[in-house]
């Protein structure tokens, strides 16, 4: 079991970073913390340097103001990499974490050596964006409990959670212990940001894996290849019988899948130095 001790950048960003190698940072989703990448941690740091942590208003990260917007959480993430030295890294976003990961290669292009975006939302129906700003509203008015009951049924297999009950309660206290003012601000952004500069995504030039699982309803195949056409030669996956948590609830099939794309891109990136060499 690998045990870590949080450390903090200057500007007060939680994180945990072990194993060497090429440096993979980990972008959990709103209302959650870096805790939730424990099997990543354990599947990918063998072979690489593997950096978790904390979105602002998130675990023991400072909480944003309320007007900050996805270039906030995108240069929170370049603070965090300037605090480790490191001028590039794959960039592994999950649920709105796959939203800062897209800010991030945006605005800090030349930091981006590789993307993955996992159950992420993109282009949202009429009826998927009435459902989700309803729950901003709930949570709004409620807390960031509101609408918790209903998210880890979304979220996860009946199997699993019945299988589980000790980790879906802990989760279910993880979403409760949000501060509210920085998870409403988060939620908002997770509401409403699908479509954040998405005529530009076409620039985006890193290598780029889009992946969801077949059963998520939040963060559809559909969504995954849309989103995937719109940025240059990205690939997709789609995970058969997963839910949104499929890192949680199936981390060696998700841990497989990234590292044969984490290979692949590394083999590009390669290539690529050699051709401008």
């Amino acid at each position: 079991m690998i045990r870590l001790i949080a450390e903090r950048t200057p500007a007060g960003t939680s994180y945990l970073a072990t194993g060497q190698g090429h440096p993979v940072v980990l972008i959990h989703g709103v209302g959650l913390n870096k805790e939730m990448w424990g099997g990543q941690i354990v599947g990918l740091s063998p072979h690489y340097r593997v950096i978790a942590y904390d979105m602002l208003g998130h675990g023991a990260s400072p909480r944003p103001a309320p007007e900050t917007g996805l270039p906030g959480f995108a240069e929170q993430l370049r603070e965090l990499l300037e605090h480790l030295g490191l001028p590039s890294a794959t960039v592994i976003g999950f649920s709105m974490g796959g939203l800062v990961a897209r800010a991030f290669a945006l605005h800090f292009p030349e930091q981006v050596s590789g993307m993955v975006i996992l159950n992420s939302v993109f282009n949202r129906s009429a009826e998927q964006r009435a459902g989700v700003i309803a729950r901003t509203s709930q949570a709004a008015e409620h807390g960031p409990d509101a609408n918790a009951a209903e998210a880890l049924t979304r979220w996860f297999s009946r199997e699993y959670q019945a299988a589980n009950p000790a980790q879906i309660a802990a989760l279910r206290q993880v979403l409760a212990n949000n501060d509210p003012q920085g998870y409403l601000t988060s939620y908002k952004l997770f509401a409403t940001q699908d479509m954040y500069r998405a005529d530009e995504l076409g620039d985006i030039r890193a290598p780029t894996l889009i992946a969801t699982g077949e059963l998520d309803p939040g963060s559809t195949p559909d969504m995954a290849r849309q989103l995937a056409m719109r940025i240059h030669g990205a690939q997709v996956a789609i995970l058969a019988e997963q839910r949104h948590m499929m890192p949680v609830e199936s981390p060696r099939m998700v841990n497989q899948v990234l590292l044969d794309f984490l290979k692949q891109a590394d083999a590009q990136n390669t290539s690529a130095k050699g051709i401008v060499a």
